[in-house]
């Protein structure tokens, strides 16, 4: 067991998800569960590091929590009728409640937690928060830090969406077997946000925010645990897997962008690529395709792969094919087309990427402008290139995708180069 205060702050993250699902179903209220919590976790700092941890963390925090609250509600009169209940339970409830934190029980409570957290009358960026803190764990400057937000405008968005959760009267529940097909999506939508910030920050220094990454496999393992016959679960956590396996050689030691074509994939994450692979293959039995098994497996193709030259781009855009049938969008747009462009040429991809020049949602981005310069480079037309790479240098978010930005416009151009 863990006996230093980082140690300790270790099980926190992984037990905090299933004491807040547990409170939340014995009180049915958000506020007091999030402050008991805490309450509990103040006081195991300040008992494990000096104790140690104890054999049952999570049982050890629910009978804190309940304690605490039975503190709490003592001196709030608004709570009186709960109060002969929790007083029962937390007499009942000896350090280590055999049925406090039952495995069988887990699945539910966290179920409930996440498809409460995601509910689709919140905002998508309430959802995110929320998700983050209730099932993360990370407490309201953190998730603020992660989305370049300040901490009082994160912590208005908590309210909100807690305030919404109670007047809306948002049931804590797992959606009905005929409920989840249409429920689960946004709570999966939710997980891939939250990756897809971390893999390309939007804004920053750098090109990755690996704390973010980290923080969606957790939440997708835990929901893979929990839905283990869902299969686009497996194929999230697929996809994040065999992207992240690539995290290594995505920069170099200055911190500059790799592309994919110059990275040494011998720094590739073998253990993280094998598992993404053998999640392929479960996301991909037993029926028709979703769209996160389609990208994982479009993800496999590209580590299984020796070099760029030798991808199997024929089979790439097939699988792009297939996604634009089943979640057409802009993006699966562009990304097939700069494989038709690997398969066929730049000039038959720089033929598809015009006809997305108006879509209005590639508006605002630099990825349009910025696969069109990387096109008209390879196709020899220079000023072409400079005027895209100057429209993505516009639009660019964070630092390292400038920086590679700036070096191709200057390559373009001549700029730099010696007399």
């Amino acid at each position: 067991m863990p006996d230093d205060v980082a140690g300790v702050e270790a099980v926190f993250r992984e037990e905090h998800g299933r004491l807040l699902a547990t409170l939340v179903r014995g009180f049915g209220d958000l506020d007091l569960a999030e402050e008991v919590a805490a309450d509990a976790i103040e006081a195991a700092l300040v008992h494990w590091p000096c104790d140690g941890v104890p054999r049952r963390p999570g049982a050890w925090l629910v009978t804190t929590a309940r304690r605490k609250a039975v503190d709490r509600l003592r001196r709030d009169q608004a709570y009186a009728a709960r109060l002969a209940l929790l007083c029962a339970d937390a007499e009942r409830a000896d350090p280590a409640p055999a049925t406090a934190l039952d495995d069988e029980d887990v699945p539910d409570e966290r179920l409930r937690l996440f498809f409460a957290c995601c509910h689709p009358a919140l905002p998508m960026e309430a959802r995110t928060a929320l998700t983050l803190r209730c099932l993360g764990g990370m407490d309201t400057p953190e998730v603020a830090r992660l989305f370049l937000v300040p901490t009082a405008t994160m912590a208005q968005r908590i309210v909100r969406a807690k305030r919404k959760i109670r007047d809306v009267r948002i049931p804590f529940r797992v959606p009905a077997a005929d409920e989840l097909a249409d429920r689960l999506p946004g709570v999966l939508r939710v997980l891939y946000l939250v990756f897809t910030e971390g893999y390309a920050a939007g804004s920053g220094p750098g090109l990755q925010r690996l704390d973010l990454v980290d923080e969606a496999v957790r939440l997708t393992r835990i929901l893979l645990r929990l839905l283990p016959e869902q299969r686009e679960v497996a194929g999230l956590l697929a996809l994040m897997l065999l992207v992240d396996a690539r995290r290594a050689a995505r920069v170099d030691d200055g911190g500059r962008l790799v592309l994919l074509a110059d990275q040494d994939r011998a720094r590739w994450d073998r253990d993280r690529i094998e598992e993404g692979r053998a999640l392929v293959v479960r996301a991909l039995t037993g029926g028709d395709p979703g769209p996160y098994g389609v990208q994982a497996a479009i993800a496999a193709l590209h580590v299984e792969a020796a070099d760029v030259e030798t991808t199997d781009w024929p089979q790439i855009v097939a699988l792009y094919d297939v996604l634009g049938r089943i979640a057409p969008s802009p993006s699966v747009a562009l990304n097939r087309a700069v494989a038709v462009a690997m398969r066929d040429g730049p000039a038959a991809g720089l033929t598809l990427l015009d006809d997305l020049r108006d879509e209005p949602r590639l508006q605002g981005a630099h990825l349009l402008p910025a696969a069109r310069a990387d096109l008209l480079r390879r196709l020899g037309r220079a000023e072409e290139a400079a005027a895209e790479y100057r429209a993505a240098l516009e639009l660019v978010g964070n630092d390292a995708e400038r920086d590679y930005l700036r070096g191709r416009l200057d390559e373009v151009t001549g700029a730099g180069r010696t007399p």
